[in-house]
C-alpha cells in the first residue's frame, strides 16, 4: 500500500492533511518533503449544531454515541465499558445511534445485563437527525481505534456536549484539555474517563463551548487557508517526463519500472486528448481574485 500511496502522490505539489498525526504518517509513508504537506483542520457547521437553549438537568446523565458500529469504530469497546459504566454509575444512561455489522453486540450485551432501560439502540440515524440526538445528552463518547481527526467531535462540542475520546491518532489535537477527556483504548481506562467526566459536567456552560468552537472552526478560516495552499502548488514549476520518470524510478527496482510504464502510457493519452480537444477551445473560468489573506498567513498553516 506504501508503493501505491508513494506513485499516487509523486507528482503531487502541494497536499493537505487535517491534522499534525495525519501529516507525519503521510510523509513518512510516501515519502513527500514536509514542507509539501500543509495542515488544515476540517471545520463544523456550528448554525447547525448547536445546544438547546435550556440546560438538562444532572439527575439523569445521559452519554450519547453516533458512529458505524464497526471494529474500527470501537464497537467491541462499547460492550465492555457500558455494563461497567452502568454498574458503577446508577444514574447514567446511554443512547446510541448508528448501525454496522457490530450492532448485534451491543443488543447481545444489552439483553445479557438485562439493560434494556439504561440502553437506547436508535439505529441508523440520518445526519440531518444528529444534531437533536446529540443535544439531548452530556457526554459524547468516542471510542475509535483510530481517527485522523473525527468531525463527530466537532459536532458534539459544539452542541455543548463534553466529550469523551480514546486518545488515537489526530484526535488530541481537536479539541482544548476543558472540552474532552482521553483515554487509552482499553476499557479500565474509558470507565476512568468517564466517571471523571461526569464530574466535571457541572463545570460546563454548552452555551459558552459553542461559542468557543465558533471561534476555534470557521468556514472563512479554512478556505483562506486552502486557497494559499493552491497558489503555492499554481506557483510550482512545471517538470518535463524525464524529471517525472527519475523520481518514480526511485521507488525500486521493479515497482519503480512499472510506475514508469504506467506514467508513459499516461503521458501519451494526455497528449492524445489534447490533440481530440485542444486546450485553446476549452472556456476558463474567470479568476476572482478575493483579498482572503496576506502572505505572513502561509506561515501559520505548514
Amino acid at each position: 500500500m506504501n508503493k501505491v500511496l508513494q506513485f499516487t502522490l509523486a507528482d503531487v505539489n502541494q497536499a493537505i492533511c487535517v491534522s499534525h498525526t495525519s501529516k507525519e504518517n503521510t510523509v513518512l509513508r510516501s515519502g513527500m518533503p514536509p514542507e509539501k504537506v500543509f495542515v488544515i483542520p476540517n471545520v463544523v457547521d456550528t448554525a447547525m449544531f448547536k445546544p438547546t437553549r435550556s440546560r438538562l438537568n444532572y439527575d439523569k446523565i445521559i452519554i450519547v454515541v453516533v458512529n458505524r458500529l464497526v471494529y474500527r469504530k470501537g464497537a467491541d469497546l462499547l460492550v465492555e465499558v457500558i455494563p461497567e459504566v452502568c454498574h458503577l454509575c446508577p444514574n447514567v444512561h446511554f443512547v446510541i445511534g448508528g448501525d454496522g455489522p457490530k450492532r448485534v453486540r451491543l443488543e447481545e450485551m444489552r439483553e445479557k445485563h438485562s439493560q434494556q432501560d439504561r440502553v437506547e439502540m436508535l439505529g441508523a440515524v440520518p445526519h440531518a437527525q444528529v444534531q437533536s440526538v446529540l443535544i439531548s445528552g452530556h457526554i459524547f463518547l468516542n471510542s475509535s481505534l483510530t481517527e485522523a481527526f473525527c468531525i463527530a467531535i466537532l459536532e458534539a462540542a459544539s452542541c455543548g456536549l463534553l466529550t469523551i475520546s480514546t486518545r488515537v491518532g489526530g484526535v488530541p489535537e481537536v479539541l482544548p484539555d476543558d472540552m474532552i477527556v482521553l483515554a487509552e483504548p482499553v476499557p479500565s481506562d474509558m470507565v476512568r474517563a468517564i466517571k471523571k467526566a461526569i464530574h466535571m459536567l457541572p463545570k460546563i456552560d454548552p452555551q459558552e463551548m459553542h461559542l468557543r468552537m465558533k471561534d476555534l472552526y470557521s468556514w472563512y478560516d479554512v478556505a483562506r487557508r486552502t486557497e494559499v495552499v493552491y497558489d503555492c502548488a499554481l506557483e510550482c514549476s512545471d517538470e518535463n517526463l524525464l524529471e517525472h520518470l527519475s523520481r518514480y524510478l526511485t521507488f525500486g527496482a521493479w515497482v519503480g519500472k512499472l510506475f514508469c510504464l504506467v506514467m508513459i502510457i499516461d503521458f501519451l493519452l494526455w497528449h492524445l486528448l489534447k490533440l481530440w480537444q485542444p486546450a485553446d477551445d476549452i472556456e476558463e473560468v474567470p479568476d476572482i481574485k478575493l483579498p482572503f489573506y496576506q502572505d505572513e498567513d502561509i506561515e501559520g498553516i505548514s
